[in-house]
């Protein structure tokens, strides 16, 4: 069966540990140009695009674990939460004194005095971070479609609880072991890879996905080839159809070239 689409998470599952790009990843995509090629994240498109010049042109971008999607600059989908559910959440997370509150718009992601080292932190993971000493008035201007909370602990899975009273059809989800992103409860990467699909007309059985954490379990979902990384949460695995080797063993570059096969 031709796979006529593929998605891959970015953290985790393509990068390896280092934060390092798979060698020979470029070359692949390059060289496939009947492939559709999505590159799905909790991401900023803007850290995103960075990562990917050489083949910017090649690519659909799922941003912010979906509640954007841009392809040539120009962005095709935005769920936009309610800007009192983003003053409501703040509210909250301001109660919290180790939590670090990053809201992500659609022209640039915020963070209010923050450390050197979360600083450091979230410009790694948004190309556009602007620094405040009041992040609500910062953002009156752009559209909201998430909040990104920061855990210096590496210790976000133990405070996934605090979230379980949001605003309606707000929710909370656990990214990796330092984060917790909040959205509406439509933003997760699947529904994203569905309008993918729609736009392109192609059957999700001829899509292929890898992930490895909580926010891409959806996205291997909507996807007929599903790939989880061996590294990946253990919860993850029953969500894909196989198992990857891991982002530390070059994993989906070992998938896409032995010809997109179970390994």
């Amino acid at each position: 069966m031709k796979i006529k689409m593929i998605a891959t998470d970015m953290d985790g599952t393509l990068l390896d540990s280092k934060k390092n790009m798979p060698e020979g990843f470029f070359d692949w995509v390059s060289e496939h140009k009947d492939v559709k090629f999505v590159i799905a994240s909790g991401r900023q498109y803007y850290a995103l695009k960075r990562d990917f010049v050489p083949i910017h042109d090649r690519l659909i971008y799922i941003a912010e674990n979906g509640a954007l999607i841009f392809q040539h600059d120009e962005i095709i989908h935005c769920d936009e939460m309610p800007r009192e559910a983003v003053l409501y959440c703040l509210d909250l997370i301001d109660k919290m004194p180790y939590a670090k509150a990053v809201p992500c718009g659609a022209n640039s992601a915020y963070i209010e005095n923050p450390t050197d080292h979360e600083w450091e932190v979230c410009t790694m993971f948004c190309g556009r971070l602007e620094k405040t000493d009041n992040v609500r008035k910062a953002i009156e201007n752009d559209r909201i479609v998430k909040i990104a909370i920061y855990y210096d602990a590496e210790d976000a899975e133990m405070h996934t609880g605090e979230f379980a009273s949001l605003p309606n059809h707000i929710i909370s989800v656990l990214s990796g072991v330092s984060w917790i992103d909040i959205s509406t409860d439509t933003v997760n990467k699947g529904e994203a890879m569905k309008v993918i699909q729609k736009k392109y007309d192609i059957d999700s059985k001829y899509c292929m996905a890898f992930g490895d954490y909580f926010n891409d379990v959806e996205l291997l979902e909507a996807c007929g080839e599903s790939y989880c990384m061996e590294s990946g949460h253990p919860d993850v695995f029953k969500h894909a159809k196989y198992i990857a080797p891991s982002n530390d063993d070059n994993g989906v570059m070992r998938v896409l070239n032995n010809g997109m096969y179970e390994y």
